[in-house]
Parts: C-alpha cells; sequence; structure tokens
C-alpha cells in the first residue's frame, strides 16, 4: 500500500494475522502451524497479531485453550518483533490472563499501550489500541507515549475506533470484521459486525491523513463458513 509521507514505515514488510478463532471448525493445530510456517516464510520484518485468538459460543467449534495456542504460536519470528492486540472473544474469556500467557511465549502484548521499535529509517511508533466492540479502547491513552508531532503505526482489533483516531495513527491495522465471511454478487457482504457497515469491512481505506487496513482474517464466528472471502494472512508492503 502506498502512504503519504510515510516516514518510518517506507518499505517496511508487515506480516497481519487476525481472527486466528482457535479451535473453530476447520481452524485445528495443523491449520494454525501452517499459518505460523506461512507468515515465517515470507520473511516480513514485523508481525502483528490483530486478536481473537480464543473462541467463545461458535458453533461446531471446541475450545482450545491459550496456553496451547501460545505454544503453537511461538515459533513466529520477524526482526523488529512479533507484537499483539486483544479482541472481543479473547476479552469475554479472560483478557489478563490472555495477555500474560503470550507475553510468556514472546508475543509482546499493547493494550492502549505503545512500543517504540528502532529501524534503520529511525524510531517506529507502534501503539496497541484496545478493543473497542466491548469498550475496552482507550486511544488517549494508548497514544500518550507518543513525542510531540511524532506519527504511528497502530494495531487494534475493531476498525471501529478509526473514525475517532487523530493524525497520530498514520496507518491503523485491524481485524474483526472477517471480511463479513460470506460475499454475495449484487447483495455484497452479508453480515459484518460494525456499525459502520461494509465501509471498514477489509482491505485499505484512506480517509483524511490517515489511513486503514482490515484483514479478512483466518477463521469464521457464528457460522462455520466463508464464501468468496478465503481466509488471509495479509503481508503489506509500504511505500
Amino acid at each position: 500500500m502506498t502512504i503519504k509521507d510515510a516516514g518510518a514505515l517506507k518499505g517496511l514488510h508487515v506480516a497481519v494475522i487476525a481472527d486466528l478463532h482457535a479451535g473453530a471448525p476447520f481452524i485445528d493445530e495443523a491449520k494454525l502451524a501452517r499459518v505460523v510456517d506461512l507468515t515465517n516464510s515470507a520473511h516480513p520484518d514485523l508481525i502483528l497479531l490483530a486478536g481473537d485468538y480464543v473462541i467463545t459460543h461458535v458453533l461446531g467449534g471446541r475450545h482450545m485453550p491459550i496456553e496451547y495456542i501460545a505454544r503453537l504460536l511461538q515459533p513466529l519470528s520477524a526482526p523488529l518483533g512479533v507484537y499483539a492486540v486483544l479482541g472481543n472473544h479473547d476479552r469475554w474469556e479472560d483478557a489478563a490472563h490472555i495477555a500474560a500467557v503470550l507475553r510468556r511465549a514472546g508475543i509482546a502484548v499493547l493494550d492502549n499501550d505503545a512500543a517504540i521499535i528502532a529501524t534503520h529509517r529511525g524510531p517506529l511508533y507502534l501503539v496497541g489500541i484496545g478493543d473497542y466492540f466491548t469498550h475496552g479502547a482507550d486511544p488517549a491513552r494508548a497514544l500518550a507515549k507518543l513525542p510531540l508531532g511524532q506519527r504511528a503505526l497502530c494495531l487494534t482489533h475493531s476498525p471501529d475506533v478509526f473514525p475517532e483516531l487523530d493524525v497520530r495513527c498514520h496507518l491503523t491495522i485491524a481485524g474483526h470484521t472477517h471480511g463479513g465471511q460470506v460475499d454475495l454478487p449484487f447483495f455484497g457482504r452479508l453480515i459484518v459486525p460494525s456499525k459502520y457497515g461494509q465501509r471498514y469491512a477489509a482491505g485499505t481505506r484512506h480517509e483524511g491523513q490517515n489511513y486503514l487496513f482490515t484483514s479478512t482474517g483466518i477463521g469464521t464466528s457464528i457460522v462455520p463458513l466463508r464464501f468468496r472471502v478465503p481466509p488471509e494472512i495479509s503481508l503489506l508492503e509500504i511505500r
């Protein structure tokens, strides 16, 4: 994707894994291992996990403990690190516990917090914003660590927080929508869990000075079905 005045983001290769929903139909241990292998084989500079690692009340699913999921994700590796935020399913289960387990697996969890990553183009400010869908988003707190005049790469679960972010979130990456899971000709994406309908359902948006990318993710929720919305590991090359 092309971003005006990309700064430290320029030239960055970012892998995005959203909505694993481990234990949902077709999302077993072998699928998680394949996601990890494919991600690592792309050799991204940075890996971002956009939440919803577990499932709650998913038709045909079986609960997979976060401890097991974290062990399967632990081999993820990138020069600039592996960072995560939590999604609504994670918060419904136990946000503090899931965050702690991911951290023990070497995955940095940013819950309304920020990290400074050294790159050859200067410091990259990565901001993790809590889940908007479950009222966990606190952008002011998350962005408080940014020096005056700096802009950031922001990671969150639900894209619905995007219109409320100021210019400091130059690029925001989200998941949550699954791209609607079902995309019918003439009708579009049937069920998008967003108050903005299909506006932020998938792909890139540019509004004002800010950019958004929404991944359609890996797993399923509500019904174990995808149609014309294949699961994806997103690899962004920022120009």
